[in-house]
């Protein structure tokens, strides 16, 4: 991470600085223990439905409404085992329903098969919870250190090649691959950007040089909390069906954004350093998100995308400060992929970078900036998409073999921000992105991207010239673009939100 000073703006001279660690604590660390997930026997339990609100159309977003919520959470929490679950005497209920006889056959009928697709339902999400579980046990477990972030999170050292990546049936047995020898340079001509400070990301578990152990990954502890704040415990850390999250066109779903994108190409990676901020999020139902996406196929079901950036989401961590995150779809979002290590997929090789963990200092607004740089490239050789912090550290790997057309490269690549807008009271939601001010602000005031690149067919990186803007609802959120050298293709991009000119 780097902070910017306005005479980084205009070409002077950079100035790097770690900043302040952010130590608000949330919870203590007896509460953590007590929340963390752990294995429970269970044989038979009690009928419980569960009514959430609904959704507008905005329900493909990663983040739902939580029944469980506010100063009935400890009380639903002490009851996880029961949630989601039918007790095993549903079916004779059901079969009873079923073969009723008499007046109002017809409703019972109908009354009965509702009753029978609950019982799936019911028990898809009993063994979803069941996994979800067994799998955080298991982390537990193989830990060989956990360390106590100052923020309230708990992160477990796990040995490198028991990561939940391994659970993938295709890298099942496997271990991390060696990092690649080749990684894509500057060819002449774009901006210059001072060299990343190597091992630079502060994050506040990492605080006073806190690291695991070589030959293991940090990887955030999941909690019963986290689950029960989900929608569904067979979709926890995955993006809604059919949200197409990277679609510029996609206000219908809920899903706003302020983006510039690249398309018309071959693409094999894309950089840039973008500033992080503490954007406040209305509600639970909502996130807001800046990032890198990397595309490829249609925006049908077999959208493929890999994604990282930061991101501020109440229902997948719990709290309102911003987080690294990765993301990675190999069918829109429909059965494939997940948030971070929530899933088997992206391999971790870094033992200093915790996914999911937070972000900090932040960037204060008319104060200091800070900024984070990635660079998600295709390796010529192996063909693995791998994740970097801009010219210093490598964070880990998409495997190849996980995606169809993004087995060979990408045709659209897209920088910026999103949110996701519930209109709660029938109003735009007054959920920020980036720094909640507009792009017309500048410097020290307005998110940004800077050095936005992409990666060719030679494994070098270029400018981004082609770079198109856009933004969904300018009166809500809006992108403004520019070029000099000491940014090359950059822009500002954001906004509040609810105002005037956004009812």
């Amino acid at each position: 991470m780097r902070e910017q000073t306005d005479s980084s703006r205009g070409g002077g001279r950079r100035r790097r600085t770690r900043g302040g660690i952010q130590t608000t604590r949330r919870t203590t660390s007896t509460d953590r223990d007590r929340d963390a997930i752990t294995p429970s026997s269970t044989s038979c339990y009690k009928a419980i439905i569960i009514r959430g609100r609904p959704m507008a159309a905005a329900a493909s977003s990663s983040s739902t409404t939580s029944c469980s919520r506010g100063r009935t959470l400890p009380i639903i929490a002490s009851l996880v085992p029961f949630l989601l679950l039918v007790v095993a005497s549903c079916p004779a209920a059901l079969a009873s329903a079923t073969h009723g006889h008499g007046g109002g056959g017809g409703r019972k009928h109908a009354a009965a098969r509702a009753n029978h697709q609950a019982v799936f339902r019911a028990g898809d999400e009993r063994e979803a919870y069941r996994r979800i579980m067994a799998r955080m046990a298991r982390m537990a477990k193989d830990s060989n250190m956990t360390i106590q972030s100052p923020d309230g999170d708990v992160i477990h050292c796990v040995p490198a090649h028991l990561q939940p990546a391994f659970d993938h049936p295709m890298l099942r047995g496997q271990k991390p691959e060696d990092e690649p020898v080749e990684r894509p340079m500057p060819k002449s001509g774009a901006a210059e950007e001072e060299e990343e400070e190597a091992g630079v990301f502060p994050q506040a578990w990492s605080d006073g040089g806190k690291r695991c152990p070589a030959g293991t990954v940090p990887i955030r502890r999941t909690t019963k909390r986290d689950v029960l704040r989900a929608s569904s415990a067979r979709r926890f850390g995955m993006k809604a069906r059919a949200s197409s999250n990277a679609r510029r066109d996609s206000t219908s779903s809920g899903h706003e954004h302020a983006v510039g994108y690249v398309t018309g190409d071959q693409f094999y990676g894309a950089k840039a350093s973008l500033n992080v901020w503490s954007a406040k999020v209305a509600s639970a139902a909502e996130f807001s998100l800046s990032q890198i996406w990397v595309i490829s196929g249609s925006f049908g079901n077999d959208l493929n995308t890999i994604e990282a950036g930061w991101q501020v989401s109440p229902e997948l961590y719990g709290d309102s400060n911003p987080r690294f995150f990765t993301y990675w779809t190999t069918d829109a979002y429909q059965e494939t992929g997940c948030y971070n290590l929530h899933c088997s997929g992206f391999v971790q090789t870094n033992n200093r970078i915790a996914i999911g963990a937070a972000i900090s200092p932040t960037s204060v607004y008319n104060g200091r900036q800070f900024d984070i740089s990635l660079l998600i490239w295709k390796d010529p050789h192996r063909g693995n998409w791998w994740l970097q912090l801009g010219s210093g550290p490598l964070v880990g790997y998409w495997p190849s073999l996980l995606f169809t057309h993004l087995g060979g490269h990408a045709n659209m690549v897209q920088f910026g921000g999103e949110v996701v807008n519930s209109r709660p009271s029938g109003s735009h939601t007054p959920t920020q992105m980036g720094s909640g001010h507009f792009p017309r602000e500048g410097f020290n005031r307005a998110a940004y991207f800077r050095n936005v690149q992409v990666v060719d067919g030679d494994n070098s990186l270029v400018p981004a010239a082609a770079l198109r803007l856009v933004a969904d609802h300018p009166g809500c959120y809006d992108i403004q673009g520019a070029y000099n050298r000491a940014w090359g293709n950059y822009f500002y991009y954001g906004g509040p939100g609810r105002n005037v000119h956004c009812p």
